[in-house]
């Protein structure tokens, strides 16, 4: 805590200086007053004497001792107003180093908030803010100008500062470590706050402080960790899956077969054809759901080299333009410069990637739209965007898209997307998407120059 000087003693300094002040000049006019009173007298004094007869100079020089008795009670006088005057200046002198001290604090206070990572508001009982600190600044929105207005007339994305600062207020209890999203930039953002209760010295509540952080970068390999967990763990089991259950099916798979076969050679039971083609649709979609989930717990090494990201967009729009024209969905690319330097990936996981993207994204437009690839150079970053004009992605499932075996279709494993995000990131880069109702955005961050 800072130490900072008592401001109603610095008042108390104030109150004795100009007492001091008062009383001296008091002093002094009365010094000079008697002074001159004396000398008056004594001059009086002296000019009596010089006509007084020899029997009265012992009452004269009587009364001349008295004088001299008050001129050096006038002096002793002089001497307590000198006094008084010194006690004064160091009294004042100590007031301006208290002055200084206090101004000192203050800045170095100031120069500490305005150098924090995290932002910093101080609100009274009311909820209104009574300061903010540069980072505050920064992230919250809100300036000195908004000081004295309350919390929630801020940004609406971060509401739950005012709500937060309300519930301390009325439970009287700190809050620690409450997270909420923001977009800020068409970027997505994690915020970390706290709120505690502002007390003066005597104990007494005038208020809150919050403190916010951007820890965008901390959830976001939280969430890699997460994700790392949920396949690290499951080579193993993967393998002892494709073994123990593959093998059989393939077996199970070809005894289908040659029963259609034989059935077709001796009966025309359409039911019974249709059956054995359900039974043998079935196993195949688990012989795909095994090797979904053998190609997502793997951990084999990516095969890397030289790759162009223009001529693997370009097959790809040849591969897909066949669906894309029968959708009714245009096909539109966005190449910026500098995009075909250094980067190093495996060609074929690559263009597995995002050919799950550019499918899933004609899947969200059944009835049309637009299709757009984009590529440029963001410093030592190549982006990838994949967007679509569907009807965008619901909010209470875009924390989930990326987990294995999550789908909304009929059909699939609900692999793909679980499956493209561990891709990119064995390339070292990072698979985001932004969402509204004009459609999605899937954006592929890779190395450039850096991955070997």
């Amino acid at each position: 805590m800072f130490q900072v000087p008592d401001q109603t003693a610095g008042r108390r300094v104030r109150l004795f200086a100009a007492g001091l002040a008062v009383l001296s000049l008091i002093a002094l006019t009365i010094t000079a007053w008697i002074l001159s009173d004396v000398r008056r007298e004594q001059e009086i004094v002296e000019r009596l004497i010089g006509h007084l007869p020899e029997t009265d100079l012992a009452v004269a020089e009587e009364l001349s001792g008295d004088l001299r008795l008050q001129s050096g009670l006038s002096v002793l006088l002089v001497i307590n107003l000198f006094g008084t005057a010194i006690a004064f200046a160091l009294v004042m002198q100590r007031y301006a180093n208290s002055e200084r001290s206090l101004r000192d604090v203050k800045v170095l206070a100031t120069d500490i908030l305005a150098s924090m990572d995290a932002g910093v508001i101080t609100t009274d009982r009311h909820g209104r803010v009574t300061s903010i600190n540069p980072r505050g600044t920064e992230l919250i929105g809100i300036d000195n100008k908004s000081l004295n207005r309350s919390l929630r007339d801020a940004d609406p994305q971060h509401r739950l500062l005012a709500d937060l600062c309300d519930d301390v207020l009325q439970n009287h209890q700190g809050i620690r470590d409450r997270d909420y999203t923001v977009s800020h930039r068409g970027h997505r953002q994690t915020m970390r706050t706290s709120c505690t209760l502002l007390r003066h010295e005597g104990g007494a509540e005038i208020g809150t402080v919050i403190q916010v952080r951007d820890v965008s970068e901390r959830a976001l390999i939280e969430e890699r960790l997460r994700r790392m967990e949920r396949y690290m763990g499951l080579g193993t089991l993967a393998s002892g899956l494709h073994h123990e259950i593959k093998n059989p099916l393939s077996a199970l798979l070809l005894h289908i077969q040659l029963l259609s076969e034989r059935m077709a050679e001796k009966s025309t039971d359409l039911q019974v054809d249709e059956l054995l083609d359900v039974i043998h649709q079935e196993v195949r979609r688990i012989n795909d759901v095994l090797d979904g989930f053998r190609n997502y717990a793997s951990v084999t090494e990516l095969g890397r080299s030289e790759v162009n990201p223009v001529v693997l967009i370009e097959k790809l729009l040849r591969l897909i333009k066949p669906q894309a024209e029968r959708q009714q969905v245009s096909l539109r690319t966005d190449f910026g410069d500098g995009i075909q330097a250094g980067l190093r990936a495996d060609s074929i996981r690559l263009e597995q990637v995002l050919l799950n993207l550019t499918l899933n994204a004609m899947a969200a437009m059944p009835d049309g739209g637009t299709l757009t690839i984009g590529v440029r150079r963001q410093e030592d970053l190549l982006r990838i965007d994949v967007g679509d004009t569907g009807s965008g992605i619901p909010a209470d499932i875009r924390s989930q898209i990326f987990d294995p075996y999550f789908t909304t279709k009929n059909e699939g494993t609900g692999m793909g997307l679980a499956l493209c995000d561990k891709i990119v990131r064995q390339h070292d880069g990072v698979l985001e998407f932004q969402s509204d109702e004009a459609g999605t955005v899937f954006s592929v961050y890779l190395p450039i120059g850096t991955t070997k």
